[in-house]
């Protein structure tokens, strides 16, 4: 009943939807300043703990082995000295470790607009979109649907419009409506034309890699020399536990690095299912599928770009069914950022629940999630905005939702909140009030008050009677209106228009000769 009632409400234009109608901003956000974490990392091991979970992934890659599926890695790795037999590959702690101390701890990309460029690593934390689900959800469909181009493209407007996003990430839901030989040059096409953000590709073949990172090379208008001079675009690959790299997302990375271009390796370890039901030994494992991948990057490449991902949680041990933004989630997220700093590399979470529609749920585990990034140390935290279902359904109004979320996370981080100059301690002010009156009416508040708090954007702060008298509007209808009304005003960055020409001629000339070879 009541969500019927929400949707019923939901063809209101509301408060948003008028200023829209006037020129306004939809929406009074936060300037585009990527967090620099302030706080002190949350790490529940022990220096024995952090000791005891690297050398068990040690003894993984020593004494068990990962399997690659690729030919061309394990050539690379037999002439590194690694022991291969057959796809296993057992690789000595020492060769590891020397390998991984080749990667930087810090890196910048830079897109097509370098006001947009992104340093991974250190204390910074930057905020990327919801990638990959097959599925869309929003409340004037109401229920689970395909994803197709225009889902898609209504996505990545969201993506370029709030500033709390700073990288674009994979698709933001799959266009399933385009042919899959040709999705990606259609998606990096309208990517690269509706944001002017770091740039992700698909490590699955050969194909798609190299049309991605032309496209971005096109888009940024530089030579292929200055191109290979710098990152500018990123790609993430998982593996295929438990213990196996896959030939595509391999032969994507070689392709990349080769060229300097950032890598982030990110396995997918499910306790209890694809890992050990320990979180020590599902940690374990990642750490060991991460870093052969990121050993065999660095002895192609010394330097390249590199970064590792966490994406270890838990399954409903009654369904087995994926389960997000758990208490063995977020310790797991801490655990692998104390490992992160101890191998000196950058890393990379997620913003991930399970929950089925923007309820609830799906914001308490999101910002469980969210919050497990920011106390382990994460720089790149994915899917930060509009994933639902366990990455099966990107909503928008979910994306909406989180994005206040993440404005609050980097209002959280601003050091002028914990102030503590004459000003901030505010002795004169106390004195003038003494024990009567108030703090409204006084110039220390005057002079403060518009930029003193955080002020939300989707956030309701009036009593019940002020709520129901204003339409009793539901948080995801007003998310739903907040969507509407910024595709309804959209504007996408300037673009030369030679440079637009040259993507679509290679577009064209692409689908010309096939797009990337598929299955059917």
């Amino acid at each position: 009943m009541a969500h019927t009632a929400i949707r019923r409400r939901t063809r209101g234009g509301g408060r948003a939807g008028a200023a829209a109608r006037r020129g306004a901003a939809v929406i009074e956000q936060m300037p585009w300043n990527p967090p620099v974490i302030v706080d002190p990392p949350v790490e529940p091991l022990s220096p024995e703990g952090v000791e005891a979970i690297h050398d068990g992934a040690m003894r993984i890659l020593e004494e068990i082995g990962i399997q690659f599926l690729n030919e061309e890695a394990l050539g690379i790795l037999r002439k590194a000295g690694c022991q291969v037999d057959d796809d296993i590959v057992r690789m000595d702690r020492h060769f590891v470790m020397e390998m991984v101390k080749k990667a930087p701890s810090e890196f910048t990309i830079t897109p097509r607009n370098p006001d947009r460029s992104i340093t991974v690593g250190g204390r910074n934390l930057l905020f990327g979109n919801v990638s990959s689900p097959p599925n869309y959800w929003d409340m004037e469909i109401g229920t689970k649907v395909p994803g197709n181009r225009e889902m898609c493209a209504n996505l990545l407007k969201l993506t370029q419009y709030f500033n709390c996003i700073h990288f674009a990430g994979g698709y933001p839901v799959e266009p399933v409506d385009l042919h899959a030989s040709v999705r990606h040059l259609d998606v990096l096409y309208d990517k690269l034309t509706l944001t002017d953000k770091v740039m992700h590709a698909y490590s699955l073949g050969k194909e798609r890699v190299e049309d991605v990172m032309e496209m971005v090379r096109i888009a940024s208008g530089l030579s292929h020399a200055e191109f290979d001079a710098a990152p500018c675009m990123y790609t993430n690959i998982n593996s295929t536990s438990p213990l196996k790299h896959d030939h595509p997302m391999i032969d994507g990375c070689l392709r990349m690095v080769r060229r300097g271009q950032a890598v982030v390796v990110t396995p997918f370890t499910l306790a209890g299912a694809m890992a050990p039901v320990t979180m020590a030994g599902a940690v374990a494992q990642s750490i060991a599928e991460a870093l052969c991948a990121i050993a065999l990057f660095q002895y192609v490449r010394p330097g390249a770009p590199c970064a590792i991902g966490t994406f270890t949680s838990n399954v409903d041990m009654k369904s087995g069914a994926p389960a997000f933004g758990t208490p063995e989630y977020m310790r797991a997220t801490q655990m692998t950022g104390q490992l992160a700093r101890f191998y000196g590399l950058p890393m990379r979470s997620s913003g991930v629940c399970a929950s089925n529609v923007p309820d609830g749920q799906a914001m308490w585990e999101t910002s469980n999630s969210l919050w497990a990034a920011v106390q382990s140390g994460t720089n790149m935290v994915y899917h930060a905005a509009g994933w639902l279902e366990g990455g099966l359904i990107a909503s928008p109004e979910k994306f909406v939702m989180d994005c206040e979320v993440l404005q609050q996370i980097q209002r959280y981080m601003d050091p002028a909140i914990t102030g503590t100059g004459p000003e901030d301690v505010a002795l004169d002010a106390i004195k003038s009030v003494g024990n009567e009156g108030h703090f409204f009416g006084i110039q220390h508040t005057q002079d403060r008050y518009s930029t003193a708090f955080y002020q939300p954007f989707l956030s309701d702060w009036k009593n019940y009677e002020g709520w129901e008298a204003a339409g009793a509007v539901w948080t995801p209808e007003r998310a739903h209106r907040v969507f509407k009304d910024i595709i309804g005003s959209f504007e996408a960055p300037a673009m030369d228009d030679g440079i637009r020409a040259e993507l679509a001629d290679f577009v064209a000339r692409r689908k010309a000769e096939g797009g990337a070879p598929t299955d059917f």
